[in-house]
């Protein structure tokens, strides 16, 4: 198949072709150096100045305050309401006729789901069912009126029940009031690290959070969560443990006290949830079975009890009716050991709510603002804990069915939160008989989704790398622990970024036939090079870190070579590299001396540095830092292909008596700097405005950046 390439001209497609077939060979062109602007360093800081030093060591605050400052100016009196209340944006703009049924068929749909559902959260967390009941009751309206989602639904979830049991079981018994207190104490923790977190805007740190972590801990979570749960299947209590083999090892030495009643119904009551759930979510016709599959595994369950009265089933027991009453979190001298789950907990909410309500709003078609995000889930936590609720945060099932059944504003969740105020003004005594294996398997039902199998063959076919971070984020979180396999994965993950970093990638550049275009030659490989000349392109920020492995890579360049087509005067050894530094985006003082450095160690062998098209905050680093003047002006350009020009150039001129043993050799640099007399200045190189070939270079067809013909 043939290849072929744009080209900076039709002209010089054409000539090319002319020349091929045999025609009339055109007229050698000029070659044309397009000047590189220079930083005024002398000048920074006055109008289209680049900057003195005091000036631009704060250039990027300075900008920040100003754009922020032009933000604040822009702003409307009700930008700032809106700013501050969310709810006002869909408020203004609802449309009762249109958006009133489908906000309360959704509400609707997702209350019923969230009452059981809450309840066996809580359950999961250690606590009683009422306040699962409590904490999917005052946060829903605290956040209908701070979130910017109009779909996401908050409550209790089963990822962070279960971070609210690993920690606090730890510290005392769930029937222990001190233990309610702490998860109490918990929600206000994690409410103000996130609103803190929103309003200094800092929901991006999560980001060094690799997708492979997050995936592989919640596929090992879901697991624990599973073992967790068949104690109520299986009839027997099984050891309380955020670690795989404590379970399995409870559970095998309990198999003697098995009752098969409550793992009969708990599997039954199962298998109808994930019927309703596949045939909701594989029929549209039948959306409204995958919300109703708790409600139905509560009603069925209840039902039974009521009529039969089994001894071997647990019940839920007595729940307290009637609404939370205000109190304020105690047992403060405990806030220290809950500081780690609070900020685990709170990155849960940025990388699973935030993405979930990011999602949902493009879908929809309308922004969302990460960080007023976060400040809404954390204004919702800390009003919840002062009505005894703890830690909420988005659910993905509960937000998926309230998209579906096509929730368009918060009202939707106004409408959800008034459904948990009735369940718990007026149908408590009802919870009283449901069996604890309903709960159980409705919890269950919930985290299989979280066994994210898919995403683990996925990797596996895509990135090894990110498998290998997969594989050992779920291993570490399943045998050592959630806190442990977090901190593991993160750490991986952070090891395979720095890694990265450190060992960024860079290419020897070649010039495509027939074009001026330079790309890398491993992914081009009919591109060619020139003798005696290294094109070498950096991929990444230059600092501290990387600049070792650089200056390495570029002494293997020196030495090495490379294997591909090479044109122009036959020379023995490289005598210039030019950098390609358009992908730099950043250079630190480190770097800097480091190229001083190697500028000077190539100095010694006779070889030049050229420069490529730096960016302006890169090229006024160098210039501060005197690098520009060292390596000398003229040594830096807009294009590699004018770099290649004039460096080709000289080495297509350089004195045949260099090689003459009976004359003393006169170093590169003098070499240089005498034909750079004999034929032009600086300024001229630069315009263009030279001749820059001898009789010798029109003759031969290998300089092609010195000719617009082949022979």
């Amino acid at each position: 198949m043939e290849i072929t390439y744009a080209s900076p001209s039709a002209s010089d497609l054409l000539r090319s072709s002319t020349a091929a077939s045999g025609s009339t060979m055109p007229t050698p062109r000029t070659i044309k150096i397009i000047p590189l602007q220079h930083p005024d360093t002398s000048s920074y800081g006055s109008p289209g100045g680049f900057g003195n030093n005091s000036s631009s060591s704060s250039l990027w605050p300075n900008s920040w305050i100003s754009r922020f400052r032009g933000k604040i100016r822009r702003m409307t009196f009700i930008d700032w309401i809106e700013m501050f209340l969310p709810c006002c944006r869909w408020i203004r703009t609802y449309r009762c006729r249109e958006y009133f049924q489908v906000d309360l068929m959704a509400g609707t749909t997702v209350g019923i789901m969230l009452v059981p559902q809450a309840m066996s959260y809580a359950k999961l967390a250690g606590l009683e069912p009422i306040y699962g009941l409590y904490s999917g009751f005052v946060p829903i309206f605290i956040y209908a009126i701070f979130g910017s989602s109009r779909q996401l639904a908050i409550g209790p979830v089963a990822l962070v029940s279960l971070l609210v049991s690993n920690v606090l079981s730890g510290i005392a018994e769930s029937s222990d009031a001190l233990y309610t207190e702490l998860a109490i104490l918990l929600a206000l923790m994690v409410g103000i690290l996130e609103c803190i977190m929103g309003l200094l805007r800092l929901g991006w740190l999560i980001r060094f959070i690799s997708h492979s972590v997050i995936s592989g801990f919640t596929t090992a979570s879901a697991v624990v969560i599973a073992l967790s749960q068949a104690k109520y299947f299986l009839g027997y209590d099984i050891d309380r443990s955020s670690e795989i083999v404590p379970i399995i090892k409870s559970i095998i030495a309990g198999s003697d006290e098995f009752s098969w009643p409550p793992f009969v119904m708990g599997s039954t009551i199962l298998a109808i949830i994930q019927t309703m759930k596949f045939l909701g979510k594989s029929r549209k016709h039948l959306r409204f079975l995958r919300a109703m599959g708790p409600l139905t595994a509560v009603v069925l369950g209840t039902t039974f009890v009521k009529i039969y009265h089994p001894s071997s089933i647990t019940l839920v027991g007595d729940i307290p009716q009637g609404l939370p009453s205000f109190s304020i979190p105690k047992s403060f001298q405990y806030a220290k050991s809950l500081i780690s789950t609070a900020v685990l907990i709170t990155g849960v909410a940025i990388l699973e709510s935030v993405g979930i309500a990011k999602a949902l709003a493009a879908k929809n078609g309308y922004e969302l603002d990460s960080n007023q995000e976060l400040f809404g889930l954390g204004v919702a936590n800390i009003f919840g804990s002062f009505f005894s609720a703890y830690p909420t945060t988005g659910s993905f099932s509960r937000s998926a069915v309230n998209h579906e059944s096509g929730a368009k504003t918060g009202l939707s969740g106004i409408i959800t939160g008034s459904i948990m105020c009735c369940a718990l003004l007026f149908l408590t005594p009802l919870f009283e008989y449901i069996p604890q294996c309903a709960l159980a398997a409705i919890v269950i039902s919930a985290v299989i989704t979280l066994v994210d199998y898919e995403e683990a063959i996925f990797l596996w076919r895509v990135d090894k790398k990110d498998f290998l971070l997969w594989t050992i984020t779920t291993t570490t979180t399943l045998f050592l622990g959630i806190e442990i396999g977090v901190l593991v994965g993160v750490g991986v993950s952070l090891a395979f970024v720095i890694h990265e970093s450190a060992n960024p990638h860079i290419a020897v550049l070649g010039r495509l036939p027939g074009t001026t275009v330079y790309r890398n030659i491993q992914q081009y490989p009919e591109a060619y090079t020139y003798n005696g000349i290294v094109i070498v392109r950096i991929d990444a920020p230059i600092y501290f870190a990387n600049i070792s492995y650089i200056k390495d890579r570029l002494r293997e360049y020196e030495v090495v070579g490379n294997k591909s087509t090479k044109r122009g005067p036959e020379v023995e050894r490289i005598y210039f590299v030019i950098l390609e530094l358009a992908p730099v985006t950043y250079i630190d003082a480190s770097a800097v001396q480091a190229l001083k450095d190697l500028h000077q160690e190539y100095k010694s062998r006779d070889i030049q540095i050229a420069i490529s098209n730096p960016n302006q905050e890169v090229l006024l680093t160098l210039s501060k830092a005197g690098v520009v003047e060292m390596i000398g002006k003229e040594w830096y350009f807009v294009r590699v292909h004018d770099a290649v020009q004039v460096c080709l150039q000289h080495v297509q001129t350089m004195s045949p008596k260099a090689s003459d043993p009976s004359h003393e050799k006169p170093s590169f640099f003098q070499r240089i700097m005498k034909q750079r007399r004999e034929d032009l200045s600086v300024s001229e190189l630069e315009s263009g405005n030279s001749q820059m070939r001898s009789d010798s270079t029109q003759d031969d067809p290998q300089l092609e950046p010195l000719l617009s013909r082949r022979s």
